[in-house]
């Protein structure tokens, strides 16, 4: 099973990808964790790539995880899709796009990071807080459009790990959280409103933020 965890910067990817895999190794899986290609690319070059650097880092990535030794659950800390999307935010550069999409072909469970999350500096890899709406945005709009089922992550610490393996948990081998089957002819679940402030759930996320993405995209492509 290959789960990717996606979304803006600073929304907690990599802590997450490490708290998953401990609770799933404590559950009796074997895990596997593909970091994030562009943490090492930034750290060895002392700054970001430039547009014509984006490909080789998605395709890097892409290798990692097809590579990946054979485990029960393999997460990889981002994945080629948000390298597509920060080429297409930051350059206005689709090309990679029709192969993050293919290889996202790939992957059992997509879980994207919700922006409850305080926003932290990290050296050369970051563009700043007011880049985490559009990208994520953009991120939901790709998904969407491809088609792509997802579910939403929020929560700090031990409850957002929780809410991450909940969303995941009808694809995990053996899993004792998996008591239901997922229902085939729906992308999403229905969750009640109560259960919204911690919600994990995509339809309920479409519900809320709709109107919001839509509004900012538009703005985004009349501005260019």
């Amino acid at each position: 099973m290959k789960i990717a965890l996606l979304g803006a910067e600073s929304t907690g990817k990599t802590r997450l990808s490490v708290d998953m895999a401990r609770q799933l190794v404590a559950m009796g899986q074997t895990v596997g964790i593909v970091p994030e290609v562009l943490r090492e690319w930034c750290d060895r070059e002392g700054r970001t790539p430039s547009q014509a650097e984006q490909s080789s880092i998605a395709r890097e990535q892409a290798r990692r995880v097809i590579t990946m030794a054979a485990c029960d659950v393999v997460i990889t800390d981002t994945a080629p899709l948000m390298t597509a999307i920060y080429s297409d935010w930051l350059f206005e550069d689709r090309a990679i796009h029709a192969f993050a999409l293919q290889h996202h072909e790939i992957y059992d469970v997509t879980l994207v990071m919700g922006l409850d999350l305080p926003w932290v500096a990290d050296a050369h890899q970051r563009d700043g807080p007011q880049s985490q709406r559009p990208v994520d945005s953009l991120l939901r709009s790709t998904l969407e459009l491809a088609a792509i089922p997802y579910s939403t992550v929020y929560g700090r610490g031990h409850d957002r790990c929780q809410n991450a393996l909940a969303a995941a948990s009808p694809g995990i081998h053996k899993s004792p959280m998996a008591s239901t089957a997922p229902n085939p002819d729906r992308r999403y679940t229905t969750m009640s409103p109560g259960q919204c402030d911690r919600c994990s759930d995509a339809l309920c996320e479409k519900h809320l933020f709709r109107d919001l993405m839509t509004q900012e995209l538009l703005q985004r492509r009349c501005a260019r």
